[in-house]
Formats: C-alpha cells, sequence, structure tokens
C-alpha cells in the first residue's frame, strides 16, 4: 500500500510537534506571568522591548499547534478527505502563526541585551517548531501532488460532473 509512506512520516513529526508545543506554551506561559508581573530581574527570565509580544504570539502558535495536531490525528487515524482538509486549514493557520512567533523570536535575538534561560528555550523551541510545522504542512498537503502519496484532492465521486442526478419522482417534462 503505498498511502501509508505519507502517513507514516507524518506520525512522529505529529507527535514531536504536539510535544514541542506543550514544552512552548509552559514555557512561554511562566515567562509572560513574570513579565506582566514586572519581575524581568528574575535569573532566569531578562528580556528586552520585543519580549512580551514575542510571548503572546509564542502562546498564541502553541495553543492553535495543539488543537492542530488534535486535528492531525484524527486525521491519521481516519486517512480521508474529510479529515485532511480540517487537519490541512488548522495546520496552515499554526504555522502562521508560528511564522509570526519565529520572527519576533529573531527580533528578540537581534535587539539583544540578557535573556534568561527559559526565554533562550522558548525563543529556540519557536526557531525548531517554524520549520517542523512547514515539513508537517508539506506532508499533509502531499496529497494534492499525487493521491499515491495520501487521501488526495483528485479522488473521484466527490463533486459536479461525477453522476448525472436521478429524477426524484413527481411530473418531469417527459411526461407531459
Amino acid at each position: 500500500m503505498a498511502s501509508t509512506g505519507t502517513r507514516s512520516l507524518a506520525a512522529p513529526l505529529l507527535f514531536l510537534n504536539l510535544i514541542m508545543y506543550f514544552i512552548v506554551l509552559g514555557f512561554a506561559s511562566w515567562c509572560l506571568n513574570r513579565w506582566i508581573n514586572g519581575q524581568t530581574a528574575h535569573p532566569s527570565m531578562g528580556g528586552n522591548g520585543a519580549t512580551g509580544h514575542f510571548l503572546t504570539f509564542a502562546i498564541l502558535a502553541a495553543v492553535l499547534g495543539i488543537v492542530s495536531k488534535i486535528a492531525g490525528g484524527n486525521h491519521l487515524r481516519a486517512w480521508r478527505n474529510d479529515s485532511l482538509a480540517a487537519a490541512c486549514s488548522s495546520s496552515i493557520v499554526a504555522w502562521a502563526v508560528t511564522a509570526l512567533a519565529f520572527g519576533l523570536a529573531c527580533k528578540e535575538i537581534n535587539v539583544g541585551g540578557w535573556r534568561g534561560w527559559r526565554l533562550r528555550v522558548v525563543e529556540a523551541f519557536v526557531i525548531i517548531l517554524a520549520f517542523t510545522q512547514l515539513l508537517y504542512v508539506l506532508l499533509l498537503h502531499a496529497g494534492f501532488f499525487s493521491s499515491s502519496y495520501g487521501p488526495g484532492y483528485r479522488d473521484t465521486g466527490y463533486g459536479p460532473g461525477t453522476h448525472e442526478p436521478a429524477p426524484k419522482g413527481g411530473v418531469t417534462a417527459a411526461g407531459i
């Protein structure tokens, strides 16, 4: 069965991304709590002008990433076109917000200043997730190029033109 190739590649990547998004959510929540309380002098906090924005987008990316992995897990279990649509759309949104957080992480690193180890962990995980989430999106969309990579977009049996609708009774023009 050729369609299990993408499935066997996407499953470990889905699990890895899920664990990484949970780590980002935990560390970013801790850092944002310290940032809001004004405790930036904590040994594992620090930060600069981009920190507040970065942490907000990191938490948003983590929550969207976790939800996207739930839809992706459902798709890997069902492996059908309707579950593919939900998994692809949610993974694209999660990747887009992760890419925004990636840009803010790069800006925070570029601005410089002292940043604690927890903040650097969040930065590193967001940078890694930007690339692994993109790879996951590409694996899900592999069916667009060929249905041998999974449930494709070109499967027959759906949409207009696949069969002629039968009349459902009543008076037709031929019966008059």
